[in-house]
């Protein structure tokens, strides 16, 4: 919140309408404020008409499982602290400026416990059954020139769905972004560092822009990279030619002189701010952090961290904050983060699924090495109702949307594709 200080953004975050219409070419707010909430199931809930003014009003994030009755006999047992789950509805309505028709909206969740269900002024959106990924739809085709209502169905009563304490809710950050229909694309930049020594670095960048216009766009991409103290150390520009309703990756490799690497002891990072310019005038532009660094594993020196062989003293930590629930404040992060670190902790193994996005931002800054951990299950199940049931329809999107969310991360240097999972002892395990 402290980088908006247009007051036209914070009306919009108190959901009213904007004081001032929106001068930046994009914004990424945040949609916490000022939900209506109600812990029961009503098939009516999503049309726009629906009367919420019974209905609770909080702030996000929200886990109404900590809220509960502890119960000797509630379905989700002991492994899921034994709290109430069941089916709840959250409601917020929004109004937009006339000055962003034109725009590109889209709604942005960070993680919802579980099988949710989004609409915007009465049409489905889509679903998602995971409760841990992150997830993202397109608002612009049906919002309206007045008040917009999105209404969220989350489902968790099927238990038991998990082997630790899960909460229920829309338990992370929800964000608008609002952008041209020219525009980098959501998780659209891809930073590697190939070639890394102390007297030089490669950083190798691939970035997909998207152009939902009706006509073709001819722009300019400049990448621009800047150290921790926001001086300008590299740029490289590229010309952005792009069809109507399709999209476009483009390839840059920009050398870096005198690289401050990314280490667990010095976690220098960089940030790439990615512009798309016709003429001069900024058409779009994204910021991306990053950290240089060189990854090695052999069988005889084990993890080498930019040339030095480094041992992983790690710890196992799942995404709750125990008696805080599964919406955690990033002060209690912090916190354990710092314990950790001073108990002589370097690494950290995301039990066992996508965390929260701030999470990986703090492993960036205090130097964790990190294992991003996909599921629990796969095909085979450990409890009834845990992800066995989705994994064949939605795994390649989940790991698909893991992947472009998170592998800017230098924090990120292995990848877990699943826990203890019973399928490899499987017959058909040879071929996951």
């Amino acid at each position: 919140m402290k980088k908006i200080t247009i007051v036209a953004i914070f009306a919009l975050l108190c959901h009213t309408i904007y004081a001032k219409p929106p001068q930046a070419s994009r914004y990424h707010l945040l949609m916490d404020r000022n939900w209506r909430f109600f812990l029961d199931d009503d098939s009516t809930a999503s049309r726009t008409a629906f009367n919420d003014n019974a209905w609770r009003v909080l702030d996000l994030p929200h886990d109404w499982s900590i809220e509960g009755e502890f119960k000797k006999d509630a379905p989700t047992g002991g492994g899921g602290g034994y709290l109430p789950t069941g089916i709840g509805w959250y409601r917020k309505q929004f109004a937009l400026p006339s000055s962003v028709r034109g725009k590109q909206i889209s709604i942005q969740f960070d993680g919802v416990y579980m099988n949710s269900e989004v609409w915007i002024n009465g049409h489905l959106l889509g679903k998602r059954p995971n409760g841990y990924i992150s997830f993202i739809y397109d608002l612009t085709p049906y919002l309206t020139k007045g008040k917009n209502t999105i209404a969220v169905r989350v489902d968790n009563s099927e238990q038991p769905n998990s082997r630790w304490y899960s909460g229920s809710g829309i338990y992370r950050h929800v964000w608008l972004n609002i952008t041209s229909p020219l525009h980098i694309a959501q998780w659209g930049t891809y930073i590697t560092t190939p070639e890394v020594s102390a007297a030089s670095a490669t950083v190798s960048i691939k970035t997909k822009i998207e152009n939902s216009g009706q006509d073709a766009s001819d722009a300019t991409l400049v990448s621009t990279i800047t150290d921790e103290n926001g001086h300008e150390v590299a740029s490289s520009k590229l010309p952005v030619s792009i069809k109507a309703n399709s999209s476009g990756e483009l390839a840059q490799s920009i050398p870096v002189t005198s690289p401050a690497l990314w280490s667990v002891d010095e976690p220098h990072l960089y940030t790439l701010h990615s512009t798309i310019l016709s003429g001069k005038k900024v058409i779009d532009e994204f910021q991306s952090t990053f950290g240089i660094r060189q990854l090695d594993y052999s069988n005889t020196n084990g993890f080498m961290l930019n040339g030095k062989k480094l041992k992983m003293n790690g710890v196992c930590l799942h995404h709750d904050g125990g008696c805080v629930g599964a919406a955690v404040p990033i002060k209690i992060w912090e916190t354990r983060l710092k314990l950790l670190k001073d108990m002589g902790c370097n690494a950290i193994r995301t039990s066992h699924n996508p965390v929260a996005p701030e999470f990986l931002d703090l492993c960036d800054k205090m130097g964790f090495l990190v294992m991003d951990e996909a599921f629990d299950a796969w095909e085979s199940g450990k409890v009834k109702n845990d992800y066995h049931l989705y994994f064949d329809e939605w795994w390649l999107r989940d790991v698909t949307d893991q992947v472009h969310r998170d592998r800017n991360h230098p924090s990120i240097v292995l990848w877990s594709a699943g826990n203890e999972i019973p399928d490899q002892k499987s017959d058909r395990g040879l071929n996951y």
